[in-house]
This record gives C-alpha cells, structure tokens and sequence, in this order.
C-alpha cells in the first residue's frame, strides 16, 4: 500500500505531500489543475521518463518521494533482490539534479532498471492511454501471459533458454555451410598460421625475459667499461696497496698488542677485497658483449613483436589463437561428420523447443478460456450487455522466446453482430472499459497492493459510467486504488477525495493537492455535476449522490 507521496520543485509543484488511504483514493478537479503531474511525480519516482525541463524554474532539484508498507511475502522478494528491510517499509526515492536523475530505495542507491524491478512488485500505473495498446495484437499475448504466470514463469525461463540455445546452433550451422571451394581456402589459410605459430615455439614469459637482455645488450659497452675501471681501481690498485701495508704491519705486529690487532682488521679487510674482485671478474666474464648473441636476441624479439601485431595480442593470445584455429582445422578436416553432428544437435535442440512451445501452448489455451470467461463478466458488470469475448491463439510460423503462439481478442458488442478483432470494433470509450475489466480480472491473481488509474473514465457517461464506479469499488476491496476522474458516479465512490489545485503564488503558478472533509467532497461533486454555477439544486444532487454511493458500497461489501 502506497501511505505518503512527497513532492519538490517538479513542473508547476513547488512542494506537495500526500498521504493516501486504504481503498478506492479518488484524485479530482479542473482541467489543467494538474493532475497529470501528481501521476507524472509516482511515475518519476517508479522508474519514469525523466524530461529536462521538469525541475521546476529557479531550483536546484526535484524530489519525489513514495512509502509503501509490504506484506512479508513481498518483503522476502525484495530481500532476495538485496534491498535492505529493517521493517515493513519501503521508500522508493528519486532527485533529479543537473539533468541526472539519483534513485535510492531505502536510502541505498539503485539504478534505474533496479528502481523498475522493485516498483514492480509495489505498483501498477495504468495511463490515459494505456488503453490503446489493446489495439495492437502483440499485447493480447503479454496479457495473458500475466493472467497465467504462476503456471507460465518457470516453463517461459525454460523455453528462453531453449530458444536462445537453438539459435545458436542455427547460426553456427548456417554459418558451416560453406561450399568446397571456400572450405579449401579457409583451411589452407588456417594451416598456415597455425603452422606458423607452432614453428614459433613460443613460451609464455619469453618476450620479457628476452627484452630483459636486449636492453642488458644494448648497454654492454658502458657497463663494461665502468665494471673495467672499477676492476682496475680494486684488484690493480686497492688490492696491491693493501698488500704492502699488511706486509709492513706484519714487521712489527710482533712487538705491539695493537698493532697486531691492526693487522688482522686490515687482513679482514683485503680478504673482501678479493672476494669482491673474484665476483667482479665473474660478473665481466658473463657480461662479455657478444655481438652474435646480440644479433640472435633482436631478430628473435623482432620475429616475436612480428607475431603480436599480426595476431593482435601478447603470447598468451597468440597461443589461444592457435589452440582455436587447431580446433577448426579439425572441423574443415573432417567437415561432413562436423555438419553431421551440428546437424543432430540442432534437430535435439529443436525437439526440446518443440516440446516447451507444446506445453505452454496447452497451458495458454486452457487459461485462455479461463481468461475470456472472466473478461466477458467484467464487461458484462461494465455495461457491455450482449458482449460477446473471445481469446484466440494461433501458431507463429518461427519460434520465438516465448514460444510459438500468438493471441488476439475477439468481441462481439451488439446482439447479431459477428465476433471480429478488438481493434476493428471498439471504440475509445469501450477501450478505456476493456482494459478496466482486464485489470479487474488480473488484479485478482496480482500481488501488487496499489493500482493507479489516470482518468480510466474517458469516453464514458451515465449509466456506464456509474458501473464502472462500482467495478473500481469491488477492485478497491483487495487492493488500494489511486484513480484521477472527471465523473462525478466515480469519484461519489471515493473513500479518500483529494482535490487538486492550481493558484497562483508570489507572482508564480503552484499546484496543490489536498484531501477534502465530507462536505467539500459534496462541494466538488457538485462542481463536476454543474459546471461554472453551483447551484442548491446542484450540492442536493451531489449530497444524494454521495448517499447513493455510500448505499451501493454497503450493498457490495
């Protein structure tokens, strides 16, 4: 159930707040009052459009704000989508600044399409031309996939997949059918390289350690004349130098204590001296420039550098790239026993999809039935008289993801009259009641608590018009109903009446909704009944009216 809708600085609303109740929630008043922008703000806060000029003029930013209360079934769903639950409330929140719009549930930020998942599970919003998607044929079948989904859920996310499976192999069979000629050519090609990457002997790693060395090459000759000159200095310098002083220390180390321990400091001292220059020497012998070598190392590099850029990847590419063109190679080797297995995969994976579209097939044409029978007394209750409703399923020529059918309704308004497509027979006015009595079916196998109808009532009146006040009361009865009208039979049948308004406000133009007492709901009831005056004749009319509701609405409990 929706219990708030806040509203900041969107279109003409300078800052609105709303708190609906249980039941039938009737939204009325002037035309242009603005009453497509409080269904615009929900819309916004669900998922919505955003437009650019929608952040009213001089803010910063818009708002909108919704708290539902959940069932804790619906509360598991959205838990297991992750949305954080201390409670049985969720807010649904979005801010629209800059252009960017910023959507949080529960204070927790959440894409757009995260936004829709979860508005989902706690709203429906039926627009003022909603109605029109009767008249295209592809719809009849979403319909009644949602009438059957509790049978239709896991089977069509079975069929998806099988369907998608079945493509692939289609493609890839299409794409094997290749004439002789070009599988030579495909497979002469493929030797090639592959042929070329295996004589490559490439190993993963090689590249780096060979650039290691080539820069190591590259910089031989100052390396080896610094190491030369320290060499020079330590063993030929140093090291002679060292070796007269401890001959002269040794002259007399005899004689003094500390003169002994002299020499054995400086003896330790040209010991690693020496050790230095061993490892020194070493380090010149395995760092000789030796130009061959150097040739080697750079022709190698070049040939692997060569490689990358032809196959566009580093070795570890180069070497998957291989592992695939063997692959292939072996398919074009031995093509007729690779059709014929692709062939047999594809007739299994057809088999299989044949059998799902079998079954949800069945399953539509049983619910089908079901369906038609509940629209036709929906219609029936809507003042369709004579009506006569039909759903008709027939095959597609190609699968589809969702199977092979595809629906249509038929209907009969007039007595004699055959039964033709909806779009060849119904009028606006029959549309907006269509789609009332489908909604009215549906809602009974819907979870979501809250149903909003923006002027459900177009191109209806009078008797008509006071049956569909009643179809939206019994609707009202299991599910909380937000509906903005123009008539006053529905809006009689109001549980929480709501006005909005347009005023003018420090040299600009708000609009303002607020909830009306008892008797200004009779006051705006006498509006839509009389127009610009608003007579005494009028307000009684408006006050039996009201009993009248009130009368029908215990009759209907």
């Amino acid at each position: 159930m929706l219990h708030n809708l806040h509203v900041k600085n969107l279109a003409l609303i300078d800052e609105a707040e709303v708190d609906f109740s249980s039941g039938l929630n009737i939204l009325s008043g002037e035309t242009g009052a603005g009453k497509s922008i409080i269904i615009g703000s929900i819309g916004i806060a669900v998922g919505g459009k955003v437009s650019k000029d929608i952040v009213r003029k001089d803010a910063d930013y818009a708002l909108v704000e919704l708290v539902f209360s959940v069932d804790d079934m619906v509360k598991g769903k959205l838990e297991a989508m992750d949305i954080p639950m201390e409670d049985s409330q969720v807010i649904l929140s979005r801010r629209i600044s800059g252009g960017r719009p910023v959507a949080k549930v529960n204070s927790e930020s959440v894409s757009a399409a995260k936004l829709k998942e979860v508005s989902a599970l706690l709203i429906d919003i039926h627009g003022q031309h909603e109605h029109q998607s009767l008249l295209s044929q592809k719809n009849h079948l979403h319909i009644l996939d949602a009438y059957a989904k509790k049978e239709l859920k896991n089977l069509k996310a079975s069929l998806s997949e099988a369907y998608r499976s079945y493509q692939e192999l289609k493609n890839e069979l299409k794409e094997a059918s290749l004439d002789t000629e070009q599988r030579a050519r495909e497979l002469a090609f493929l030797q090639y390289e592959a042929e070329e990457i295996e004589n490559a002997n490439l190993t993963i790693g090689e590249d780096e350690e060979l650039e290691s060395k080539y820069r190591r090459f590259s910089n031989a000759k100052k390396i080896m004349g610094s190491i030369g000159q320290v060499y020079q200095l330590t063993a030929e310098g140093a090291s002679d130098q060292t070796g007269r002083a401890l001959q002269e220390l040794a002259g007399i180390s005899a004689y003094d204590e500390q003169a002994a321990q002299l020499e054995s400091q400086l003896m330790e001292v040209d010991n690693l001296l020496n050790d230095f220059n061993r490892e020194l020497a070493s380090y010149m012998q395995d760092t000789e420039f030796d130009e061959g070598q150097f040739y080697e190392i750079e022709k190698r590099l070049d040939f692997i550098n060569g490689l990358k850029a032809k196959y566009g990847g580093p070795i570890e590419y180069i070497l998957s790239e291989y592992e695939k063109k063997t692959a292939r190679i072996e398919k074009l080797g031995d093509y007729d026993a690779y059709l014929e297995g692709l062939q047999q995969r594809l007739s299994q994976s057809e088999a299989k999809l044949e059998s799902l579209c079998t079954k949800a097939s069945k399953i539509r044409k049983r619910q089908a039935a079901e369906l038609a029978k509940k629209i036709k007394s929906a219609l029936i209750d809507l003042n369709f008289l004579d009506v006569q409703f039909e759903m008709q399923l027939t095959r597609k020529q190609e699968y589809t993801a969702s199977g092979w059918d595809e629906a249509e309704f038929l209907i009969s308004t007039n007595p004699g009259e055959p039964i033709k497509s909806l779009a060849k027979i119904a009028s606006g006015g029959e549309l907006s009641r269509i789609m009332l009595a489908i909604k009215a079916v549906l809602a009974d196998c819907d979870e979501i608590g809250t149903l909003i109808f923006d002027e459900i009532d177009t191109g209806i009146s009078g008797r008509t018009a006071q049956m569909v006040s009643e179809k939206m009361n019994v609707i009202s009865k299991d599910h909380q109903i937000i509906c903005i009208t123009h008539l006053p039979q529905i809006a009689a049948m109001a549980d929480a009446h709501f006005l909005i308004e347009k005023q003018a406000k420090q040299n600009h133009t708000v609009t303002n909704i607020r909830k009306l007492d008892a008797a200004e709901s009779v006051a705006e009831l006498g509006r839509m009944l009389g127009g610009a005056k608003i007579t005494d004749t009028v307000l009684r009319s408006a006050e039996e009216m009201k009993d009248l509701a009130a009368a029908t609405k215990n009759s209907l409990t």
